[in-house]
């Protein structure tokens, strides 16, 4: 059994944590404008004008924001089981590309949908999720094994989200998130199978 330990995992929940510490989870305003997609309300300064005028972070900060003890634990305790799950087999470096990925594919979705206020670690583990789950149908060979109970689990939770009972949540990153991942997997897979068949 390998004895390495998913420091980017790690690493990324405590960006999280100190995030939600010096944003006072979302309550100080001066300082939460910098993480968000855009400071502006909906898109009356236009089409993200922060990016377009040089700041570039604010594509995948917004992954890093969370509102509430729950919401950060939430995400952290998910990121924690399906970043691990990733990490360790792959190494490092694929778990950072679609972290990054699938983070500005996911808020560019929530921003068009509903402006730029929002923020969460969320639409990353779903499409962490979906990976995984493409991963084991479409290449078991991968052994990317996820406890099922968090797979429905984090579907009811997806479900229920939408629904609106839950309040104001970006359900759009979660959706676009879940299918970039699940796409992400499916590729993979087919490119491996290819591969396979080639070389015979």
């Amino acid at each position: 059994m390998s004895s390495r330990k998913p420091l980017l995992t790690y690493a990324l929940i405590g960006i999280c944590i100190i995030v939600a510490l010096g944003t006072g989870l979302g309550e100080n305003r001066q300082i939460i404008q910098n993480f968000l997609i855009s400071g502006y309300t909906s898109h009356q300064g236009g089409f993200l004008p922060e990016f377009l005028a040089g700041q570039y972070w604010r594509l995948i900060t917004p992954i890093f924001i969370h509102f509430s003890i729950m919401h950060i634990v939430f995400n952290s305790l998910w990121l924690w089981q399906l970043g691990g799950v990733i990490e360790l087999p792959n190494q490092q470096w694929k778990l950072g590309a679609m972290v990054f990925g699938i983070g500005i594919f996911s808020n560019l979705a929530q921003y068009m949908f509903a402006g730029p206020f929002f923020g969460g670690m969320s639409g990353v583990v779903y499409g962490l999720l979906g990976y995984v789950w493409a991963q084991g149908k479409f290449n078991p060979s991968a052994r990317l094994i996820l406890n099922p109970q968090i797979t429905v689990m984090m579907m009811i939770w997806f479900v229920l989200c939408w629904t609106g009972l839950l309040g104001k949540i970006a359900n759009m990153a979660h959706t676009a998130g879940l299918v970039a991942g699940v796409i992400w997997g499916w590729s993979e897979a087919t490119i491996q199978k290819k591969k396979i068949a080639s070389s015979r």
